[in-house]
């Protein structure tokens, strides 16, 4: 038996698929096992393969293996697709009096259980509980104590009321139970539980809570996948800190709402993915030239165009590096892991109001949808600090006044950063427009103005750049001859490779970049490799690209975009594959 435990379950989209898995997680994070899960669904609400895939150890996981201990299957389909990743001793779980399982094989070397999940269901009360029967199931296949479903089954259904609780924790005794009495299996699973409290979210949900602890105060949006269940996470809560959300017409609405409320002085954001940044980028350019602290968070999936929605991509970089008509200053960060999806985000707060610069927070649909374990601790609100930059008040505002008194939102200061007056300030009017502008934001086409304005909007980078730390993360072997960067949700699937790799004898530097613009200096890294790797989740090797352009050197490509993931041990041969023609002239 594996040192980690691989589940799944799969079906229709419609069968419940979604809720049965984070139920497991929940059960699993609850007993004090780490918890990494992985979704595949189509964009549609009813019909079309869809699974939810659950990794756990009682050590730290960070991305999906090619491999399957046990499946709860559906359909037919869902053995198909996952036929290359059931291995000898696989447990099939199905029900055989469904139509569509009916009559189905399972290979001499798997363990295939017929359970008749939604007669088991009916007798607990309704057959729409089958899943949790199949959960009962797998529990008595794991050993894994079937009260550690309860806690989870109450999160989920607490607020459906007692009854639908005790149905549900039923179904799933009834499913162990029959288990346990029709089959008689050495399994081979022993699933430790532990004492260890750790929190469960997703990508989505930490950047809500890094908003909300970043004092964001409103927050406009329009629904697309996958980045909804950002607004999912803030409605409801943000408002109990005195915040607003509201769902706009379209994506060109939500950022225009999101601009207002920042120019009234709320920390404002809004979140879309690679089409609602099309349609915001006429605005994201007003929010550069008008000075606007706004976080705008891409969560990037497969295009271009409508491309698959439920997919997994990293092709937006292009865009939100250089998109919008002009030359627009603007910063981009890319959160490396779930956890930085949090942190990331009050980063982004925070250089959004201290340069008065839009900010991109790029993130996608792996570190969207995956829930993961972590410590209460990696969330500590008291390491939370807010900067609002150069805010003045009554006492501070003469500073910035004209001879007449007038007060200079866009003063061509030495850093490039003017002073920000909210409304309502006493002296501080002033205005504001996307016409090019004078220290006052009076319109001009002054050719000495306009170049003033620019240079001093471009020295807002420059001084972010000296103060602040546009640093990397590194793994590995820091004297290793070769060299892998990568950006975004790459980093927890490389770091495991890197362990695939160690024992191989293949010996890996690491380096995982969270600051795309700016981004760190990588000259020195990569001259002093033999050989650098870059992994990223698109066709054109977008970042590659710009690291050529950076330090003058070609690098080697290790591209994914049939929209999956990468996964660690896949990753591994990759590596090992692209260093083997130089392994074989040495």
């Amino acid at each position: 038996m594996p040192e980690d435990l691989n589940w799944a379950i799969g079906g229709e989209a419609g069968d419940g698929i979604d809720s049965t898995g984070k139920i497991f997680a929940q059960a699993l994070s609850r007993a004090g096992r780490h918890v990494y899960t992985s979704k595949d669904f189509a964009s549609r609400i009813r019909g079309g393969y869809t699974a939810y895939k659950v990794r756990t150890s009682v050590d730290r996981v960070e991305s999906v293996v090619d491999r399957l201990d046990i499946l709860i299957a559906l359909t037919q389909r869902t053995i198909d697709e996952n036929m290359d990743e059931l291995h000898d001793g696989s447990v099939i779980i199905y029900d055989g009096e469904r139509t569509t399982m009916q009559g189905v094989e399972i290979p001499d070397n798997m363990i295939g259980l017929d359970v008749p999940l939604k007669s088991l269901a009916e007798d607990a009360g309704g057959a729409i509980m089958r899943n949790v029967v199949a959960l009962g199931v797998a529990c008595e296949v794991m050993d894994f104590p079937i009260e550690n479903l309860d806690s989870a089954l109450e999160k989920r259904f607490g607020d459906k009321g007692r009854a639908i609780v005790e149905n549900n924790s039923k179904a799933a005794l009834l499913g162990q139970e029959y288990t346990a009495e029709e089959f008689d299996y050495d399994y081979g699973f022993d699933i430790e539980t532990t004492d260890a409290d750790y929190v469960l979210l997703n990508g989505d949900e930490a950047i809500g809570m890094g908003a909300i602890a970043a004092g964001c105060k409103f927050y406009a949006g329009y629904p697309i996948t996958p980045a909804t269940n950002v607004m999912e996470y803030l409605s409801g809560r943000i408002e109990r800190f005195g915040g607003k959300v509201v769902q706009a017409e379209d994506e060109l609405a939500a950022i225009n709402l999101a601009l207002g409320a920042a120019r009234a002085g709320a920390r404002s954001m809004t979140a879309t993915s690679g089409p609602g940044i099309d349609l915001m980028t006429e605005t994201f350019g007003l929010v550069a030239t008008s000075e606007t602290p706004l976080v705008i968070c891409d969560v990037m999936r497969a295009g271009p165009s409508t491309g698959m929605p439920t997919k997994q991509e990293q092709g937006d970089l292009n865009m939100v590096l250089y998109g919008g008509h002009g030359e627009i200053d603007r910063f981009v960060v890319a959160p490396t892991t779930i956890s930085e999806c949090f942190w990331k985000t009050v980063e982004a707060f925070n250089l959004a109001e201290k340069y008065q610069i839009p900010v991109y927070l790029v993130s996608d649909l792996a570190l969207a949808v995956t829930e993961q374990t972590f410590p209460p601790e990696a969330f500590e609100m008291d390491d939370v600090e807010i900067e609002r930059g150069k805010l003045v008040d009554e006492e501070t505002i003469d500073t910035w006044l004209d001879e007449q008194g007038r007060f200079q939102p866009h003063f061509p200061a030495a850093d490039g950063v003017s002073p920000r007056a909210l409304p309502g300030t006493k002296g501080g009017a002033h205005m504001t427009t996307g016409l090019e502008h004078d220290g006052l934001g009076r319109r001009t086409e002054d050719t000495e103005v306009r170049v003033e304005q620019v240079r001093k909007r471009e020295q807002k980078v420059e001084t972010a750049k000296e103060q602040e730390e546009w640093d990397y993360r590194e793994f590995g072997d820091s004297e290793a001859e070769t060299l892998v960067v990568s950006w975004g949700s790459n980093e927890g699937a490389i770091r495991e490779a890197l362990e695939f790799l160690d024992d191989r004898d293949i010996s890996i530097r690491f380096i995982s970049v969270p600051y795309l613009f700016p981004r760190p200096d990588l000259a020195d890294e990569i001259e002093a490799a033999e050989t650098t790797i870059v992994v990223e989740c698109n066709a054109k090797g977008q970042f590659a690209n710009v690291l050529e352009h950076d330090v003058l050197t070609r690098v080697e490509r290790i591209n994914k975009f049939d929209g999956v993931r990468f996964k660690a041990d896949e990753l591994a041969d990759e590596i090992e594959a692209a260093l083997a023609p130089q392994e074989v002239k040495a």
